[in-house]
C-alpha cells in the first residue's frame, strides 16, 4: 500500500537557503575567474581548456541543484529530480577533481585548487544531509 510524501517537508528540504547558494556562486564564479584569467599552466595540449569546460558544467549542474522544482506537479518527481540533480553535482565534482590534476604547481593552480576544496566541501556537506532526507521521503511511500 502506498501514501503521498509529506508536502510541508518535501518544500522545505527542497528549497535552499539563499545565503549557501549565494556562497555556491561566490565560489563558482571565483573558479572561473582564475581558471580563465588566472596563468595556469599543464602539462598537456588543451587541458586548460577541458578544465575551463568542466567548470562551467559544474556550474551549471549547481544551478539545476537549485532550481526551483515547483514546476514539477508531483511531489515524488520533484524529490526525483533533486536526488537526479545532486548525482550530477557529484559526478562533475568528481571529473573536476581529477581534471585538476594536470595543472602543474604554482600560486594560480593552488589558489584554484583551493576554491575547489572549499566549494567541493560546502557541496558535499549540504548534499549528505539532503540525499538521506530525500532517500526518506521517497522510502515513505511504501508502508510494511
Amino acid at each position: 500500500m502506498t501514501r503521498g510524501i509529506d508536502t510541508a517537508e518535501t518544500d522545505v528540504t527542497l528549497r535552499f537557503s539563499p545565503q549557501w547558494v549565494d556562497g555556491l556562486r561566490a565560489h563558482w564564479q571565483s573558479l572561473m575567474s582564475a581558471a580563465v584569467w588566472g596563468d595556469l599552466e599543464t602539462a598537456q595540449l588543451g587541458a586548460a581548456s577541458r578544465l575551463r569546460r568542466r567548470l562551467l558544467e559544474l556550474g551549471e549542474r549547481i544551478r539545476s541543484l537549485v532550481a526551483p522544482r515547483d514546476w514539477i506537479p508531483h511531489r515524488r518527481e520533484r524529490v526525483k529530480s533533486a536526488l537526479a540533480a545532486a548525482l550530477a553535482v557529484r559526478e562533475t565534482l568528481s571529473l573536476t577533481e581529477a581534471a585538476l590534476t594536470v595543472l602543474k604547481p604554482g600560486p594560480c593552480a593552488e589558489q584554484l585548487k583551493t576554491v575547489f576544496g572549499d566549494l567541493s566541501g560546502l557541496l558535499v556537506d549540504e548534499l549528505q544531509k539532503r540525499e538521506m532526507v530525500w532517500a526518506r521521503l521517497l522510502d515513505s511511500q511504501i508502508e510494511d
